[in-house]
């Protein structure tokens, strides 16, 4: 079953005021994902690939193009209606550090999203943290420090409890392990995978280590000048 699907998908930006230059970040991007399955996505620096993650996920509005997710276009959405998808579609940024509060404890930041979203009542809070950071493997000792108190592992495991308190189906993994030495790169992509196989999430996962792609990834796109230009 397909639980992404993007057609011709465009991203201009322009530059100037009197002589406008045209900037096509995306130039009629298509790709597919499937439930439960990975997609690579490739390519040289300044190719696109953050931008169409970033267009798919609404974090920035398209050009042109259309994005089905799960059955519905979602190019149009507004108000409470892109609060919802934001529970369904989440990211896993390159440096951890930037997605949480430094003045907020572990506990705190796992425990926020639970409670924008009205997800638990307050009995419930304390036994749902725990279940999410034993899921991600974190020692429960380490709820109660602040980020610079913890590895850069150990903040990627606290943003991925954090992602999954909102059951999501759909991740992108934005360069998710570059920043990690390679044992704990390793752990954090062993990770990810268990959690596919337990929850059946969907990942776009980019990155610009080609080996990492190809072990986790089903189907590998890759890019050049805002464009797809092979498919493996």
């Amino acid at each position: 079953m397909t639980l992404l699907s993007v057609e011709n998908l465009k991203k201009y930006y322009y530059s100037g005021v009197f002589n406008k230059k045209e900037i096509r970040a995306v130039d009629g991007v298509d790709l597919e994902i499937k439930s439960g399955r990975t997609l690579g996505l490739v390519g040289g620096s300044g190719c696109g690939k953050t931008t169409v993650a970033r267009t798919i996920l609404r974090l920035v509005k398209p050009t042109d193009g259309s994005i089905v997710f799960d059955g519905r276009d979602i190019t149009k959405l507004k108000g409470r209606q892109m609060k919802n998808l934001g529970r369904e579609m989440q990211i896993i940024f390159q440096n951890p550090e930037t997605s949480l509060n430094p003045r907020m404890k572990m506990y705190d930041a796992i425990l926020e999203p639970l409670r924008i979203h009205k997800l638990c009542s307050a009995d419930e809070e304390n036994e749902k943290i725990h279940r999410l950071i034993e899921i991600v493997n974190l020692n429960k000792e380490l709820l109660f420090r602040y980020p610079h108190e913890l590895s850069g592992g150990q903040l990627q495991r606290v943003v991925i409890a954090r992602i999954l308190s909102l059951n999501p189906k759909f991740i992108v993994a934005d360069e998710a392990t570059s920043m990690l030495d390679p044992l704990v790169q390793a752990q954090i992509l062993n990770l990810m995978k268990d959690l596919q196989e337990k929850l059946g999430i969907s990942y776009l996962f980019i990155s610009h280590d080609m080996d990492v792609v190809e072990w986790m990834s089903d189907e590998i796109a890759v890019m050049d000048k805002g464009k797809i230009v092979d498919w493996k």
